[in-house]
């Protein structure tokens, strides 16, 4: 039986992958073409601003629009340098400008009010050291109604009590559960939720202080609107595996707004709403929280923790979506991500994705088998499409978050040995799946 890769490797020789600082670039476009700098920092928690490669992203006026990556020289201002290469990415048609949906139909009702009040879950475990990077980020959001629940998922040690405990006392909300998996702790918190929208995100990410209001601001303007999903950036580039997995997309869905409507199927998406990955991921969403417990949670035999190693977003997005409710994916709702650092991390992320896909999946068919019949007649498809996302993964250009070409993709292809182990990880995730819920029983 396929197992999870546990030894170490070392990733294949290619040309070296090289400590790339992350930025955040914020423009005003001049009447002329141009562009003036309103702030440039480093990334939360990233390095200093510096000559060499700078990977940025580039809002305007406060809105994320897209990413740059190319090189400041000694001496150079870079401000002056980002801005340049903005521009010229973005060529004759002008300064990239978020774009109207193109996935699905339908139209959202005007804002009548605020963002709803939102309970925010961070399932954790043994990481205090990082959660308290995440939960800064999180108080200090610009939401005008939410509380942050943290659930410490099978704790060996005292210490994510203790943090909470010592250093967030009276501001968030702290809760055990015992038994380990990622869907358990998720659903854990959403049964303390005491609001209309629950919002979930990781103890390795820093949370932009818009980035509540835009996730849940949809739930007000769309009473259809059943989860929102948002953007994830990497917050830094200092490790190759880092370096591989952002130059070949990351976790990065673009900066263009887009909707998922199971009463008007996305077009060129044949396999709707089975390509659930291509919705956003767990470190980023939110759901109507009526909608995600008529459809039962999370199933907690899927998700990190458990033998079926992933799929517990994957399963809550399509379940909300063939419930009848709409998906939206919302560019603004900004996460800047920890990537894993090592080459093993890697290996172990791949096979854990691959596992995760078709433990999804089989979730699916067995706690709804009328679903059946629907998935059997994508599958021939599906499966075509499995074989190729593991093949060669996407560079950013390619998926909509900045250049052609120009984040690294072609100079540093995907190691075939990954898309070998996310193969065996698919191969795996049913029996991953079948293990775990015999293991709940």
């Amino acid at each position: 039986m396929p197992q999870s890769p546990s030894t170490s490797s070392r990733p294949p020789a290619r040309s070296p992958l090289r400590d790339i600082v992350v930025a955040d670039l914020d423009l005003d476009l001049d009447p002329g073409g141009g562009a003036t700098v309103l702030t440039l920092t480093p990334a939360p928690g990233g390095p200093a601003l510096r000559a060499g490669p700078v990977y940025a992203l580039v809002r305007l006026r406060g809105r994320p629009v897209a990413t740059v990556l190319t090189t400041v020289p000694d001496g150079a201002d870079p401000r002056d340098v980002l801005t340049a290469a903005f521009l010229a990415q973005s060529g004759e048609h002008g300064p990239h400008r978020p774009a109207p949906s193109t996935a699905g139909a339908g139209t959202a009702s005007p804002p009548t009010a605020g963002p709803p009040r939102t309970t925010v879950v961070v399932a954790t475990r043994e990481r205090a050291d990082r959660l308290g990077r995440a939960l800064d980020s999180l108080l200090a959001q610009d939401h005008p109604d939410f509380r942050v629940v943290v659930v410490d998922n099978a704790p060996v040690t005292p210490a994510t009590r203790e943090l909470v405990a010592t250093g967030y006392a009276g501001r968030v909300t702290y809760l055990r559960e015992p038994v380990p998996g990622l869907a358990t702790a998720h659903n854990r918190g959403v049964a303390a939720a005491d609001s209309p929208v629950v919002a979930f995100t990781d103890d390795d990410v820093v949370a932009d202080p818009h980035w509540l209001s835009a996730l849940t601001a949809p739930f007000a303007e769309d009473p259809r609107t059943g989860c929102v999903t948002g953007l994830i950036l990497p917050a830094r580039l200092t490790t190759p595996a880092q370096v591989l997995l952002e130059s070949h997309g990351g976790f990065a869905k673009g900066f263009d707004p887009r909707l998922y409507d199971p009463a008007a199927p996305p077009v060129g998406e044949p396999l709707f709403p089975f390509t659930a990955g291509s919705f956003g991921s767990g470190a980023n969403m939110a759901f109507r929280a009526s909608a995600l417990r008529a459809v039962g949670g999370f199933d907690p035999a899927t998700g990190t923790g458990t033998p079926a190693k992933g799929g517990d977003d994957l399963y809550a997005f399509v379940r909300v979506l063939t419930a009848g409710h709409r998906l939206r994916y919302a560019p603004d709702a900004l996460v800047w991500h920890h990537h894993r650092e090592t080459w093993q991390d890697l290996r172990n992320q791949a096979y854990g994705y691959g596992a995760g896909l078709t433990a999804y999946l089989t979730a699916v068919v067995c706690r709804h088998p009328a679903l059946l019949p629907a998935l059997l007649a994508k599958l021939p498809r599906g499966l075509a499409h499995a074989r190729a996302i593991t093949a060669h993964r996407q560079g950013p250009g390619e998926n909509g978050t900045g250049a052609p070409g120009a984040h690294g993709a072609q100079a540093h292809p995907w190691p075939r040995a990954l898309s070998r182990l996310e193969r065996r990880g698919m191969l795996y995730g049913p029996l991953g799946y079948a293990r775990a819920r015999w293991g709940r029983r």
